[in-house]
């Protein structure tokens, strides 16, 4: 079929459109910011991309829209598909019912470390031969694509970074349950989306409903240490379930230099040594070896293929070193992400100092929602620069200066991006970490701040 794309620019959407393109359909789209890389990377593989929403593309005539969810009521294009009663679905339900249906699904949600458990699973099965396909809401550099339809040979398994925000504006149920998940890590549970969720209940609501689309036959991998999801399996389940977590039937014991030792109701199973640092890891890796099992991975293998991970990237991914200064990228957002990444960090570079450059840009923190958790979840970097543009759509309707005034002369606040890079540069030192956090492109902060830094270093 021709189907065109609402929102085609988006990581998900984007990955869709590759996937179909794959499947065999003639695939177009449109979005409000047509830019690369992801415009060069459909256009690469035969995409036509349209700029902005007008209502002139349905001269186009597929025979569906996929609308995804930036897409609102009033959108001229949105408009006249309605007027004109022309067939459309959100994109969730579009994956559902043409790409997962009839495989074996292996879903991976959580609030925090969708993206890497999912490139860490897709990355065991892979090294295992199972050629699986994946849409992942980053980069696996194991992989260096997003999304693939399958592997070298045709393979029935395919994992997918399991979302819990909404799906459209038509359908307000979690993306999650149109995928129809077989295998389902539920990683972690605490409260987000504050542009959506009243609270953390409502969201436990969402993951049940996830818990109740698994079937008999298929298997829930649930962090055992997270209050939230035992009472989400209080609600009920109908499917086995594996626990994971200290003291739970999947269990790790950290060694020397990040490696650890993976266990199963208290049998030794497998080592990994990896490049990777932090507990968040440690359990994202537990719940992927965990899962790959459900579908015939001993957990051996599995350890070894982690061993070969090479993460995602923005995640703790070096942008580059410029005199004598490392810039470090990072897509935390959340505070207990930041906490995380930072602290994970910490442990890494010991006394060398840290620079935390955060942009609080996600819907819930630009709600000013998390604002109160941002100075304890920086308590471990040196020097803290915040950013929060006053107008434009990455506006923050909060005092950022305020929020951040607990942290005392170590944290400062900036309106302006090149006001930002001034004071980050001034402040850097030789063996000095920056770390950039960010669900957005920032600006292209990151190689501003390389550029100024070697300009810095040329003139020395």
């Amino acid at each position: 079929m021709h189907i065109h794309i609402l929102g085609i620019c988006g990581t998900f959407m984007g990955g869709l459109a590759v996937l179909a393109k794959e499947a065999g359909h003639t695939v177009t789209g449109c979005d409000a910011n047509v830019y690369p890389p992801m415009s060069t990377q459909l256009e690469a593989q035969g995409i036509t991309l349209i700029q902005g929403f007008g209502a002139e593309q349905t001269a186009l005539e597929p025979d569906l829209y996929v609308i995804g969810n930036v897409v609102s009521r009033g959108n001229p294009l949105m408009e006249e598909i309605l007027n004109r009663g022309l067939p459309y679905v959100s994109g969730p339900q579009w994956m559902g019912e043409h790409i997962l249906r009839q495989r074996w699904v292996l879903a991976v949600a959580g609030t925090h470390g969708k993206t890497t458990t999912s490139a860490m699973l897709a990355w065991i099965l892979e090294y295992a031969g199972y050629a699986p396909g994946f849409l992942i809401g980053g980069v696996p550099r194991n992989f260096g694509i997003s999304a693939r339809l399958q592997g070298a040979h045709s393979s029935d398994f395919f994992v997918i970074e399991a979302d819990e925000y909404d799906t459209a504006f038509f359908d307000k149920r979690s993306k999650f349950v149109h995928y129809h998940a077989r295998t389902a890590i539920l990683n972690n549970l605490e409260y987000d989306h504050a542009d959506i969720f009243p609270d953390l209940r409502a969201i436990e609501t969402q993951f049940h409903h996830l818990v109740r689309t698994v079937p008999g036959v298929g298997r829930l991998i649930v962090n055992g240490n997270e209050e939230a999801l035992g009472r989400v399996l209080e609600r009920g389940r109908w499917s086995e379930c594996e626990l994971f977590g200290n003291g739970q039937a999947w269990s790790l014991e950290l060694q020397e230099d990040e490696a650890f030792d993976v266990y199963f109701h208290g049998k030794l199973c497998g080592r990994v040594q990896w490049e990777l640092n932090g507990a968040h890891n440690r359990m994202n890796a537990l719940a992927a070896i965990a899962a790959a099992r459900h579908v015939g991975v001993q957990p051996e293998v599995a350890a070894e293929a982690l061993s070969a991970f090479q993460s995602v990237k923005r995640r703790m991914e070096v942008r580059g070193v410029e005199d004598g200064v490392t810039v470090i990228d990072d897509f935390a957002h959340h505070p207990t992400a930041i906490e995380t990444t930072v602290s994970g960090l910490r442990r890494r570079v010991g006394n060398t100092r840290i620079l935390a450059v955060l942009e609080p840009r996600s819907n819930t923190m630009k709600l000013g929602t998390m604002k109160d958790a941002l100075p304890p979840s920086l308590k471990d970097a040196d020097l803290v620069f915040g950013y929060g543009a006053l107008e434009g759509k990455d506006a923050i309707g909060w005092d950022l200066a305020g929020a951040l005034a607990p942290l005392g002369e170590k944290a400062a606040a900036h309106h302006d991006l090149s006001a930002l890079i001034a004071a980050v540069t001034t402040a850097a030192k030789p063996g000095d970490y920056v770390l950039v956090m960010s669900n957005g492109g920032f600006g292209g902060v990151h190689q501003k701040l390389l550029d100024v830094l070697k300009a810095r270093s040329s003139a020395a």
